[in-house]
């Protein structure tokens, strides 16, 4: 993954972060109980950009497809998952995709983080 990571443009780079705070979000309030590791990945600046993230297994295993997607997506200037043609994530993946940035959308509403929302929108 890292010689591909290092030609990602700034924008996908930020889809990957947002993406990995998202499933963070989702996997502390859902996944509470359970066997959780630190995520780890092997490119230095994703990793540093992560610090400290622990999820369960099953969000591990969905933040490292969302990676991987994201990484190859053919898209120059990529327009949302909702918006585009070309679907990148398979069909249960997408789904999973989806629940989870509809909660974590939810949660940071809920919680007063329009800031930091609207900090992951821009």
């Amino acid at each position: 993954m890292s010689p591909l990571y290092d030609r990602l443009s700034p924008e996908k780079k930020k889809d990957i972060r947002v993406l990995a705070n998202f499933i963070g979000i989702f996997c502390r309030e859902n996944h509470r109980a359970g066997d959780k590791k630190e995520f780890n990945v092997s490119h230095p600046e994703l990793q540093a950009q992560l610090p400290g993230m622990v999820l369960c297994s099953e969000c591990s295993r969905l933040l490292e497809h969302g990676i991987a997607k994201l990484s190859l997506c053919s898209q120059n200037q990529k327009p949302s998952c909702r918006k585009c043609k070309t679907h990148c994530y398979s069909p249960g993946y997408r789904d999973r995709v989806r629940k989870v940035m509809r909660f974590s959308g939810m949660y940071l509403v809920r919680h007063g983080r329009l800031d930091l929302l609207l900090h992951y929108v821009k």
